[in-house]
């Protein structure tokens, strides 16, 4: 249903329960988010991903987490906003450009993919938390809600993150204004896989093959990218 996300009793009730903790010092915040996104979609904004979606890279416990991905905020267009950053939902062409540059430094770097069809909720099956900074978005607008407060919320998650030692993987500026909340060894800090910057350090740059070093330094399984 179209601004589905109108709907909800308060927005925290949304939030996966092994994340509720974490989060309650931001339950005023993520209310207030609720009714603001309640007011633009009644004033007739779609909004992205479906009210569903909106915590779905949540879904993950954060003892379950091995690795944070970060990315902008959600595709904007309803084909492709699922709530997992650079994910998309499974189909044979016509994948994000981000997500192709992904997947050819995959295969570069370690030879193979799992992820030919775009849906990444694989890794996140393995402990990969694919979190964007923002969580939603405008219908055709990219960046459009980044004054709503999500980056609050979000850096609250990666700093609960940090703090079990985790590895974080953080492409882009966005990203990059947490890496202080990690030490250096566990951060892998890159180029954005945009089409627009990705030939300016992203392709190349083995993160995956590196990310999977640092797992088993942890005594973590490997990912299976």
């Amino acid at each position: 249903m179209e601004n589905d996300i109108a709907r909800p009793l308060m927005l925290f009730d949304l939030v996966p329960p092994p994340w509720r903790d974490t989060l309650m010092d931001e339950v005023e915040r993520i209310n207030d988010i609720g009714r603001e996104l309640a007011r633009r979609a009644d004033s007739g904004e779609r909004i992205l991903p479906d009210r569903a979606h909106v915590f779905r890279a949540l879904e993950i416990p954060p003892e379950s987490v091995k690795i944070l991905i970060i990315g902008q905020d959600p595709y904007p267009n309803v084909s492709d906003a699922c709530g997992l950053a650079f994910s998309v939902k499974s189909r044979s062409s016509g994948l994000p450009g981000s997500l192709l540059n992904i997947q050819k430094e995959i295969i570069t770097d370690i030879g193979s993919t799992t992820t030919s069809d775009g849906d990444l909720s694989r890794w996140a099956d393995q402990g990969v938390m694919l979190l964007n900074r923002v969580l939603t978005v405008r219908a055709g607008d990219s960046g459009s809600h980044g004054d709503l407060g999500w980056q609050k919320v979000t850096e609250k998650i990666a700093r609960k993150l940090a703090d079990l030692d985790r590895i974080a993987i953080l492409w882009g500026n966005t990203a990059k204004e947490l890496a202080p909340l990690f030490p250096p060894e566990n951060v892998i800090i890159g180029v954005h896989p945009s089409p627009l910057s990705a030939h300016r350090g992203f392709l190349g740059s083995k993160p995956f093959s590196k990310a999977n070093e640092m797992l088993k330094s942890k005594n973590f399984s490997s990912i299976h990218w």
